[in-house]
């Protein structure tokens, strides 16, 4: 495929000259006071991008819109099913609402520096509390609202917040989530104290508050004076977001202010085609990094409306939930995760739902969180008449690595790939020596240093371990711990590393197996990992989600699968076992728990995953696999 063209030219001019590229895009940013130098590389592998530089970013993500006189253009749109409320902000509403709670907060002794947690649902608050700590210069932590407490213990001892900001609950399908009780408990275990924690009382449930300690919402709020803006210096971090580490100990990835600032802003018209003005939704939850990145910084700080949804894909009220909220609030671009869209194509395959709601303003549906299976994204593309883009990035890089820049060039989409590197990275294949393989050979996807602004910084008082985990196995690249292709420039990117099995000395992607197994018309979603065997070292397993309307016995299917395997990718892959399931195990966040799953099947000691959506799913796992004749272990 033709590489030629306005993308070309842009991904040629940002590996040319990345210091030229990126001033020229800062240019569309506030700063208070200019950079020294655009990139500093005096500590590699931690490079530093626009040092000496001030800025803000909450004024970048507000006031400066109302400054340009769009103080009465809407910012943020809350669309809550499970509360039965919509209500929307404008960029005046969203300066005044943030502004007071920084005065609050800094009357609670928050400042430059200081940390603060973040441990609420989705509700505008939330989303204040974000900006209002970006706003005094400190530094918001967000935990995933009903995170478990020996979790959220563990982020406070690591982060040593100042105060704490929660909720007395948050809301699920059919049932409330008390979250006080949780934050109770987590600071019993924690040997860190918090000054304060500020709890917002929800309608739904009132918490009781501890005295001395605990502050009402609206008390703390009560005579607080609206806050300025505070500049800080642009390698100042803005967030720390912990995702889960191998170590027992959390990984604290750390974002800067001001090489943040650029890229999300950059990423928005150039990435997604998102002009100021226009309504972009992604639907995630504010306490992963997609809903720091795209529900609050990126489309804000690119002047859109953002939508806050606090529901499901499915049973708020109904599949067609996501078609709704788009049609009602005129969402031209929409970013949500492949597991919602498997979720949703589950339970209305025709798209009947779909077809209820006025979708003409809905320009593009971008998918990234995971591999989307070529089949569920052909759905999306014929029901919706748009173009469905897979993309690819992680919580450390905070914006795309590939993807295709529909605000540059609409390039074609190849079915199964997640486009191609985007202006700023350069994407690797290597093999196990650090060496680049030839093209559509399998191999470790790596980025080259030094990575574009936007990435993190490292991690929270963590060098050592982040030189470990990222950087020491490919000397001068990132490594992404993903596993892929690039054919003719697009990359595939299959599984994570510990995804790749061992058959018989092949090494095989468990995600190429999906595919085909996706491919089934009766399966909704599906997953592959390896289990030990004493002839071949690993062979693979699987497990089947079937549509809702399946007619059709279980081991017809199952069978069928596996046939499959065996036509589109030979007898090599001794892909003999799958079961079915009614749904996979999954974090919050949609991901397969596909490690948890090897090390079960495995007859190996796991744990129950902080991040899992439903604890009992594991229980179903265990009895299918149990079919399978695996030596099964207990947690």
């Amino acid at each position: 495929m033709s590489s030629q063209g306005r993308f070309a030219e842009v991904y040629a001019a940002a590996a040319r000259d990345p210091e030229r590229f990126w001033a020229e895009a800062a240019a569309e940013i506030d700063w208070s006071k200019p950079w020294r130098r655009v990139l500093d590389g005096t500590r590699p592998p931690f490079y530093r991008w626009f040092a000496g530089a001030e800025l803000n970013t909450c004024f970048n993500s507000v006031d400066r819109h109302v400054e340009a006189g769009r103080g009465r253009q809407n910012a943020l749109i809350y669309d809550s099913p499970v509360s039965q409320t919509i209500a929307r902000y404008t960029f005046t509403d969203l300066q005044r609402e943030v502004a007071r709670l920084a005065g609050a907060l800094a009357r609670l002794g928050v400042g430059r520096g200081d940390t603060v947690v973040i441990y609420m649902p989705m509700v505008p608050q939330a989303v204040f509390a974000m900006l209002a700590c970006a706003r005094l210069g400190a530094i918001h932590s967000v935990v995933f609202g009903g995170f478990a407490a020996g979790e959220l213990a563990a982020r406070i001892e690591d982060c040593k917040p100042k105060v704490v900001l929660s909720a007395s609950c948050g809301i699920e399908i059919g049932r409330l989530v008390e979250y006080k009780p949780l934050l109770d408990t987590a600071l019993t275990i924690a040997k860190h104290a918090p000054r304060r924690c500020v709890i917002l009382q929800r309608p739904q449930l009132r918490a009781p508050l501890v005295a001395g300690r605990d502050i009402d919402w609206d008390e703390a709020l009560a005579g607080a004076r609206e806050h300025e803006c505070v500049p800080v210096e642009a390698t100042d971090p803005l967030y720390i977001l912990y995702t889960s580490g191998t170590t027992g100990r959390p990984k604290g990835v750390v974002r800067d202010n001001g090489g943040h600032a650029v890229a999300l802003r950059w990423s928005m018209r150039n990435f997604y085609g998102v002009e100021p003005g226009e309504t972009f939704w992604a639907a995630s939850d504010i306490g992963w990094v997609v809903g720091h990145s795209y529900i609050v910084y990126a489309p804000l700080l690119n002047g859109n409306a953002t939508v806050l949804y606090e529901g499901k894909p499915v049973g708020t009220p109904d599949p067609g939930a996501f078609w709704r909220v788009a049609a009602e609030h005129d969402v031209r671009v929409l970013f949500t995760a492949p597991t919602a869209l498997r979720a949703i194509k589950r339970e209305d395959p025709g798209a009947t739902h779909m077809r209820r709601y006025d979708l003409r303003g809905l320009r593009a549906l971008f998918l990234a969180g995971e591999r989307t299976d070529p089949v569920s994204l052909r759905w999306a593309r014929t029901a919706l008449g748009v173009p469905v883009i897979d993309h690819w990035w992680q919580t450390e890089t905070g914006w795309a690595i590939t993807g295709l820049c529909r605000g540059v060039e609409e390039l074609p989409i190849v079915d199964g790939a997640a486009g191609r590197a985007v202006p700023g990275y350069h994407v690797a294949v290597l093999d196990a020596a650090g060496h680049e393989v030839a093209a559509g050979t399998v191999g470790s996807l790596a980025v080259k240093l030094p990575l574009p602004p936007g990435t993190f910084l490292g991690l929270w008082n963590a060098d050592a371990h982040c030189l470990a985990s990222y950087y020491a196995q490919f000397p001068g690249y990132y490594c992404t711990a993903d596993s892929g292709f690039i054919d003719e420039g697009y990359a595939f990117v299959m599984a994570r590393t510990d995804d790749v099995i061992n058959v018989a000395g092949h090494r095989l992607s468990t995600g190429a197996m999906e595919e085909v197994l996706a491919a089934h018309p009766d399966v909704a979603e599906c997953a592959v990992w390896g289990v030990r065997d004493e002839l071949k070292g690993e062979v693979p397993i699987g497990l089947l989600v079937l549509n809702a309307n399946c007619r059709r016995a279980a081991p017809d299917v199952v069978a069928e699968a596996i046939a499959a395997i065996r036509d589109r990718i030979g007898p090599v892959a001794a892909f003999k076992a799958a079961a079915v399931v009614k749904r996979l195990p999954k974090t919050r966040s949609g991901k397969i728990l596909r490690g948890v799953m090897r090390r079960i099947s495995n007859g190996e000691p796991w744990t129950m995953p902080a991040t899992i959506d439903d604890p009992a799913i594991l229980d179903e796992v265990a009895a299918a696999l149990k079919t399978l004749g695996l030596p099964l272990a207990a947690s």
